[in-house]
């Protein structure tokens, strides 16, 4: 692809005191993005030296986002004010260590249906694994349980290229998202009650029932430090986790099937929140789960009011088995054993 045909492509660093992770990764992001994008970190008000590194780096932009609006509601502000064709929703705590963005245009660019991809994401302390949040793309089991090629709850697998090839996905990653501009504006975005977590599936829904595909590009790798926001054991994640999972089920599964999931996953939630209480500090993420069921109840009519502006509601991708059952009851901890396959 010659320059002059290249398409406009802004690379989205959303920051909240993020100076150490900034300090850590923002050069490579530049290094590796320059020829391709232009690289901006929009900030939610962060009261660190955040500024101050970007400014030292130079050849990155700064959006001053004025406060802490949370992950979806930043990236909605940041992406309404910044115009490219493409923009990418990148992590913080992701490192760039070669050129990946050609293969995600050339993806892009040549497959018109497809909204939005994703990179294979790796483990930046084990680079041999794949990274918890993505992986090779991600999927839905039949009651809205997220997954992925190469994680599984979690189980994370060792990267043999087992998963090398294109596939097309159920969701990608928040923490390195690849999509066309219009289409995430045209979409409404992320949903800014979500404040943080599965917010980029809830999105990835909505486009597929507009009837877009969506993609993992493993020919482009990104390394992901995970819990560089809010690590995988704090109590506000499992909050987040499961009201989050709850709101995007009530806002996009058709109402026949919404009706026979919504009360199983009320038993699996009170089963699951049981396996905490063998853990040190338990206690706080049961609690975590109770006050999430809450909070969907408060939030369930204005969530019920976005889910009528929703058009379209699709349920005939999910994965048609019970990933709980698959995975505690018989034993099979990867993708390819789920699918029983090797794609």
């Amino acid at each position: 692809m010659n320059l002059s045909s290249r398409p406009s492509i802004a690379v989205i660093i959303l920051n909240y005191n993020g100076q150490h992770w900034l300090s850590a990764f923002l050069a490579g992001v530049v290094e590796h993005s320059h020829e391709w994008a232009s690289v901006w970190v929009a900030d939610n008000g962060s009261t660190d030296a955040s500024f101050q590194v970007v400014e030292k780096q130079g050849q990155a932009k700064w959006l001053d986002l004025g406060k802490n609006h949370g992950f979806a509601q930043g990236y909605n502000l940041a992406i309404e004010r910044i115009e490219a064709d493409y923009v990418v929703l990148l992590n913080s705590d992701v490192e760039i260590r070669s050129s990946w963005l050609p293969p995600l245009v050339d993806f892009m660019e040549s497959n018109a249906d497809y909204a939005a991809c994703q990179p294979k994401i790796k483990a930046q302390r084990q680079p041999s694994h794949f990274e918890y949040a993505g992986a090779s793309g991600g999927y839905i089991d039949a009651v809205g349980f997220p997954y992925c090629r190469g994680r599984v709850f979690y189980t994370t697998e060792e990267d043999l290229g087992q998963y090398d090839s294109p596939a097309d996905i159920h969701w990608a990653s928040g923490c390195c998202l690849f999509i066309r501009r219009t289409a995430y504006l045209n979409a409404g975005g992320l949903d800014a009650d979500f404040f943080a977590h599965m917010e980029e599936i809830d999105l990835c829904w909505r486009l597929l029932a507009q009837g877009f595909r969506l993609a993992a590009v493993p020919a482009s790798v990104v390394y992901h430090v995970g819990g560089g926001t809010l690590a995988q054991s704090a109590p506000k994640k499992t909050f987040l986790n499961v009201r989050n999972n709850l709101m995007m089920l009530a806002k996009n599964m058709p109402g026949s099937h919404f009706l026979w999931v919504f009360p199983f996953r009320l038993i699996l939630d009170g089963l699951g929140s049981l396996r905490f209480l063998k853990e040190r500090g338990g206690i706080s993420h049961v609690w975590a789960v109770i006050k999430a069921h809450w909070a969907f109840y408060a939030l369930l009519p204005s969530t019920l009011k976005k889910r009528k502006a929703i058009a379209h509601k699709r349920a005939d991708f999910l994965s048609p088995f019970l990933l709980v059952h698959r995975y505690f009851l018989q034993g099979k901890k990867t993708y390819a054993q789920l699918h029983k396959s090797k794609n």
